[in-house]
């Protein structure tokens, strides 16, 4: 290894790419011998000109601030993560156990409630929930399936482990990203996807179209795929995009559409009103539609709910799959599939306390110093406190907040997030990473072969959003033949 990684230092957590006893991981060797064959000027070079390319093809994202939205543009590293395919295979079993268990889950507490009646999933559970929908009620969409597209946040741990962290069950995003990060190293390091058995992604849309228009109530023929968006404001909005324009779907916001007396949805044109089949939504469900839920919103269509319970359409996710986007629900999925598939889990749970049991918040409160504790519903990496790193001010503030509500609050231990060589100005660092691999269902299950690598850039910070300063990097599953 050259001067490139003569300083490099793991810093003591499991890196990604480099072993402990600091040569390459096998999957991650002819990477890494090929970087360090490369001289510094070169890399150097190739930076900028993928800088330049993420600037002219306008990949951005947002950031909320109180000055305002500001678009930025997609902070991207240019060493990828690496994890071989036998490992990965272990990872996606895994992925498709929890989706499937979750989707029997979600058609369980909105049909007969077995999970509750049999004690295995508590009442207090359920009745504390801000996203089960009363609305869904004794409805079944097709194949029983209400989350279709599911983004799994998956972390390693300092022994190896891979820890699921969370589920993205409501309206997951970042797999546009994926995308463009895989294009990005292609054109990039061409050289090395020539010589390497890399693992493609590049049939992520097509996939994506196959479970939307699975789900279409006019099965026969081509249906007619919307995606509905917020708007050009909203964060994902690139992606909303994106997706449609991969798709050959169409993008329409709330006021594009209209709920006929027939009960089905139509798409205003200038040739008329058009038949929609499929919608793939990108808004919360409080907005989906006013008849039903937030009177004020003017993001959705009234009576979309009527017309996805008449069958005269499809959403995805469907409303109410939220339910299971929860974090003290989260605690009880090794439970969910043992119940419903009659397995063990796969992959492991981060270990949870949760504070509506009264014994094990006094641990929580007892050890705020120590945990990360986390709302059940809040994403991003909001409203969430990291224990290590707070003041005693901010803990004993907190504290309140899990006594006044507990079932709002549950706790981890700070894990050792896994590193990963990230390029810092002009030298290696390790970063913490996390991966967000993304899982199809309807008819068929897929699951993307990697995913969005998310980084921290910010040295020694475990806040791996882009909304928070964090980045990303492009994800290879590399067949070493082992």
């Amino acid at each position: 290894m050259n001067e490139l990684w003569r300083d490099y230092q793991g810093a003591g957590f499991y890196d990604e790419l480099i072993g402990p006893d600091g040569q390459p991981r096998p999957a991650a060797r002819a990477l890494l011998e090929h970087l360090a064959r490369l001289p510094p000027a070169e890399l150097a070079a190739r930076r900028r000109a993928v800088d330049a390319a993420i600037m002219a093809a306008g990949i951005t994202f947002t950031v909320y601030s109180d000055a305002g939205n500001i678009d930025r543009a997609w902070p991207f590293d240019i060493v990828p993560r690496v994890l071989a395919l036998s490992e990965w295979r272990r990872i996606e079993d895994g992925l498709r156990q929890r989706l499937r268990a979750l989707n029997l889950f979600i058609d369980d507490l909105y049909n007969a409630q077995r999970i509750v009646r049999d004690g295995v999933l508590p009442a207090e559970v359920l009745a504390g929930s801000k996203n089960f929908r009363a609305a869904c009620r004794g409805f079944s969409p097709p194949f029983g399936v209400w989350a279709h597209i599911c983004g799994t946040d998956l972390v390693r741990d300092r022994d190896g482990t891979v820890y699921v962290l969370e589920d993205n069950l409501r309206v997951p995003s970042g797999v546009s990203y994926m995308l463009e990060n895989r294009q990005l190293m292609k054109r990039l390091f061409p050289e090395l996807f020539r010589a390497s058995d890399i693992l493609p992604v590049d049939d992520y849309p097509e996939r994506l179209y196959e479970t939307l228009a699975a789900l279409s109530p006019r099965q026969g023929s081509r249906p007619v795929i919307a995606v509905l968006t917020p708007g050009v404001y909203n964060s994902a909005y690139f992606e909303h995009s994106y997706l449609a324009q991969k798709m050959g779907a169409v993008l329409v916001e709330g006021s594009d559409l209209t709920v006929q007396a027939d009960d089905c949805v139509y798409m205003k044109t200038v040739a008329g009103l058009r038949r929609v089949d499929v919608i793939y939504r990108r808004i919360d469900d409080d907005f989906l539609d006013p008849e039903v839920f937030r009177p004020d919103s003017v993001l959705g269509v009234p009576g979309l709910m009527r017309a996805w319970r008449a069958g005269h359409v499809a959403i995805a996710n469907a409303p109410g799959a939220g339910v299971a986007d929860d974090k003290v629900v989260y605690a009880y999925v090794p439970q969910i599939i043992r119940y419903y598939l009659g397995e063990e889990p796969i992959l492991p749970n981060v270990p949870s306390w949760l504070c509506m049991d009264p014994e094990q918040c006094d641990y929580v409160l007892a050890h705020l110093d120590e945990l990360v504790v986390k709302p059940a519903n809040e994403s991003g990496g909001y409203g969430m406190l990291i224990g290590p790193r707070a003041s005693a001010a901010e803990r004993a503030r907190f504290a309140e907040r899990i006594r006044a509500n507990p079932r709002n609050y549950m706790a981890q231990p700070t894990l050792t997030l896994s590193t990963a060589p990230t390029w810092i100005d002009d030298h290696l660092e390790p970063r913490h990473v996390d991966l967000r691999p993304f899982v199809l269902q309807a008819r068929e299950l897929h699951v993307t072969t990697g995913g969005l690598t998310r980084v921290a850039l910010q040295a020694g910070s475990l806040v791996v959003n882009s909304s928070q300063g964090g980045g990303a990097k492009d994800t290879w599953i590399v067949d070493t033949g082992a």
